[in-house]
């Protein structure tokens, strides 16, 4: 039987383990959305990962929907990434990076021009961002036109590219927790009349186009793809059938050949059994590695890789707390408790200082 703490090869990755660091937004980017100098010491010091997942990345201005998340459209953006690729690669691990686009979860004061953020619909989302405001109301979006969405899929390309340049082993992109590609993919957003709404084909087809367009620029063996199929995150609602829905979504990518699926498994970072939904069947759908996500305790992950449910299971908060989460994890040791109050945005409190287990033991 597989281990959790047994390499295993992903695509074009050979990875030392099978524990992944979950992709977590920190808001901690310099100006300019640029990654700062002390998240190449967050990043380098959870290394042992099998694989490390980044914070969601932005493909382009219009992609932002918080204040200061990175990203990686332009070339000092590139610069900053290389400084944590370099530096994870020096400690021996691999890190891909998310690479996104919120849609409608955004405010017009992250936007260009101050511009309404663009999504599938002109609906807003009953839901919250973080401005310089602190936490205000979502905008008002406007429905992207069928005539500007090649525009969209090119800005995930181009990402996808510098994303090479900046040293990344691959990319996973979001396609989950209510950003613009639920927003496309679930009837309860999406009220297009256009190629791109309507049925589950149609509502799909971006998804497919941008998976196509990463593919053909940097390989599916260096793709990837989170979905959250019942997630209700970002006022996302039900879809009137998700298991068709995400099932013929998940057919659909075989062909690409991606190297991995990453599965928010029930409600985002709260329950796991919101909303029925049979996630074996799908991935019968998928020919890839297939990553489990949402609230795993140190016991579940083992038995999920152990039965075979699993081959990756993505841990989120304990790595945020826990630097060397691999090492407490092999060893069935002490965790770090998480402190929420400096999750997002601030400095080196409760983003580099939580210690590692040697310190604590030699204290």
């Amino acid at each position: 039987m597989p281990s959790l703490f047994d390499p295993i090869r992903v695509g074009a990755l050979q990875l030392a383990n099978r524990i992944v660091m979950a992709p977590l937004t920190r808001n901690r980017a310099a100006p300019g959305q640029v990654p700062s100098r002390l998240a190449v010491e967050y990043y380098r010091q959870r290394a042992s990962a099998g694989l490390i997942v980044t914070e969601a990345t932005q493909i382009s201005r219009e992609g932002q929907g918080y204040l200061d998340t990175p990203g990686i459209w332009n070339t000092e953006q590139v610069a900053g990434w290389r400084r944590i690729t370099d530096a994870v690669h020096a400690e021996g691990g691999r890190i891909v990076v998310q690479l996104w686009h919120v849609g409608r979860i955004s405010h017009v004061s992250l936007q260009p021009n101050g511009q309404a953020p663009e999504s599938s619909t002109a609906q807003r989302a009953n839901t919250k961002t973080f401005t310089k405001d602190g936490f205000v109301e979502v905008s008002s979006p406007r429905a992207l036109l069928t005539s500007e969405i090649p525009a969209v899929i090119a800005s995930f390309r181009d990402a996808a590219r510098r994303a090479m340049d900046a040293g990344f082993d691959g990319v996973e992109v979001h396609g989950a927790n209510g950003y613009l590609m639920e927003q496309f993919l679930r009837d309860s957003i999406n009220d297009r009349s256009d190629d791109y709404g309507g049925s589950i084909q149609n509502r799909s087809r971006l998804l497919f186009e941008v998976m196509q367009a990463v593919t053909q620029e940097i390989g599916g063996s260096r793709t990837g793809l989170r979905l959250s199929p019942v997630t209700p995150a970002n006022d996302a609602g039900q879809d009137t059938n998700a298991q068709a829905l995400y099932e013929y979504a998940v057919a659909q990518l075989a062909p690409l050949q991606l190297a991995f699926l990453d599965i928010v498994e029930g409600a985002t970072g709260g329950a796991r059994d919101f909303a029925p939904f049979d996630y074996a069947s799908l991935r019968g759908k998928f020919n890839g590695a297939w990553m489990v996500n949402n609230g795993y305790t140190r016991n579940m992950a083992l038995d999920a890789v152990a039965s075979g449910a699993a081959d990756l299971i993505a841990f989120g908060r304990l790595f945020i707390s826990n630097p060397d989460l691999v090492r407490r994890l092999r060893e069935d040791t002490q965790l770090n408790a998480l402190n929420a109050n400096t999750l997002y945005g601030g400095g080196a409190e409760g983003y580099t200082d939580y210690p590692a287990l040697d310190a604590q033991l030699t204290a």
